[in-house]
């Protein structure tokens, strides 16, 4: 009796190890987005960098507020399935790491399609601006086409 639950605990303990291999390893490929991180609290950074008019700065808080809602839900997914999910077996464990990894992608896909809107806001010298730190940070760019840029406007340098 005593052995059958140490081979369980032992189980246990590997697939937990498993899980935490693949997630860091999912983090690390994610980490290589070049993201703007626009639900974070670097607003006014992001504006200063860019030298955002008004209006993308006013797009920017809209966004910001936007992602923050749809990532609440998704949070909300996340306790509901910690707190139904059951967790006493490997196989057990392994379902709840796969509908977990698919709640994480989730919110990964909502900031990058939400960075995505603002960068379409960006003129050719701002996303030119985004492309260089992109690069200098060994990070890869998400791509869009900017808008042309105004005679009245300044170049982000």
């Amino acid at each position: 009796m005593r052995e059958t639950k140490l081979a369980t605990n032992i189980m246990l303990l590997k697939t937990l190890r498993i899980f935490l291999f693949f997630n860091f390893f999912a983090f690390y490929g994610l980490a290589q987005n070049c993201t703007l991180n626009i639900g974070a609290e670097n607003a006014e950074t992001l504006a200063n960098v860019f030298q955002m008019n008004k209006e993308q700065i006013a797009k920017m808080n809209q966004l910001s507020a936007e992602l923050k809602i749809e990532v609440e839900v998704v949070e909300g997914e996340i306790q509901k399935l910690f707190a139904q999910q059951p967790q006493s077996t490997p196989e057990e464990l392994s379902l709840l790491a796969s509908k977990y990894k698919v709640l994480q992608q989730k919110i990964v896909q909502a900031s990058i399609a939400t960075d995505k809107k603002l960068l379409e806001t960006f003129n050719v010298k701002q996303y030119q601006r985004y492309l260089e730190l992109c690069n200098e940070a060994l990070r890869d760019p998400i791509k869009v086409v900017p808008l042309p840029l105004k005679a009245n406007e300044v170049n982000p340098e």
